[in-house]
């Protein structure tokens, strides 16, 4: 029979369980834990194993796994936690979430999606790192209109050095794109569309893998820019976008503000949907799922930027 594993992964220990053999057994979510599991896992030979993101600790696991040739599915966990409560598992430990990942597998069998590669995973922590910079410089420069006396000189060098360390990174950002022809020529590639600068291309690269590989309606409804029906019967509900990635978002968002101002294909297609009526976070985030189409088609025919045929 087919087999399916689930794994829950935390600091410390990866907690796996398997359908439909009903078998759950735990290792370290270390190189150890992981020489004790792929034999095992291996021999089994599953159609799929699911595990959630968990900002970063399911890389390792994920990554061995995928070398050893196994089909693996790393999740949204908001995703699994819907389907649990549609399951009535409304409890939760680390050996049921196994198990409910494991029958998540198994009943709704997510597609593999490629890892990153090393090149990307650096780019990424990079960005994540250079976005952690940038929220506490805001968050010290927001203070420090309310300081006084020695607190005010406190903020201030701390806000020298955040500024010399957000430096530092994007040297860091600019080292890894160099030591990568292929990153490079994509960047300078998407770099072409006017708005869209370093550090929306590099965002792009690094989180957004599936850019250039999927069709248009794909990749909006992947980065959360696709507006969601929400009928029932005779009601026609408002269309929303929801879900998503975040920091994707976030970047398209700043590259078609600017955009509205020197992209002349982005700035007309706002104008022609605010004259028909249509408010400016609609028209906005139209304009962010105009942008990320035409990234998509330009990576997909390794083409540059050109008005005409945008």
């Amino acid at each position: 029979m087919d087999c399916y594993i689930g794994i829950d992964v935390s600091k410390a220990t990866l907690d796996i369980a398997s359908l439909p053999d009903g078998e759950s057994w735990t290792v370290t979510n270390d190189e150890h834990g992981l020489a004790d599991l792929m034999p095992r896992l291996v021999a089994l030979a599953p159609m799929l194993v699911v595990m959630e993101a968990t900002g970063g600790f399911e890389m390792l696991t994920a990554i061995t796994l995928a070398k050893a040739g196994l089909p693996v599915a790393v999740v949204n966990p908001r995703q699994v936690r819907d389907f649990a409560r549609a399951m009535g598992q409304l409890a939760k430990t680390d050996a049921l979430d196994a198990g409910m990942l494991a029958d998540f597998a198994q009943r709704v069998r997510p597609e593999p999606r490629p890892l990153p590669d090393e090149a990307a995973q650096l780019l990424e922590s990079l960005l994540t790192r250079r976005r952690q910079i940038v929220e506490m410089l805001t968050a010290e420069k927001n203070r420090l209109g309310f300081a006084r006396g020695p607190v005010k000189r406190d903020i201030s060098q701390h806000i020298r050095w955040l500024e010399k360390r957000l430096t530092d990174v994007d040297g860091d950002l600019q080292d890894a794109v160099a030591a990568s022809p292929l990153y490079q020529a994509k960047s300078d590639l998407l770099r072409s569309v006017p708005g869209v600068g370093p550090v929306t291309a590099l965002t792009l690269l690094a989180t957004l893998p599936e850019l250039g590989h999927l069709s248009r309606h794909q990749i909006a409804a992947l980065v959360g820019v696709a507006p969601m029906n929400r009928d029932s019967g005779t009601m026609r509900g408002k269309r929303m976008v929801w879900g998503g990635r975040a920091p994707v978002r976030a970047v398209l968002y700043m590259a078609a503000l600017v955009g509205l101002k020197h992209n002349a294909v982005l700035r007309v297609f706002y104008e022609r949907l605010r004259a028909a009526g249509k408010p400016f976070k609609v028209a906005a985030t139209a304009c962010m799922r105009k942008l990320l189409t035409i990234l998509n088609a330009m990576l997909h025919q390794n083409r540059r930027w050109d008005p005409q045929h945008a």
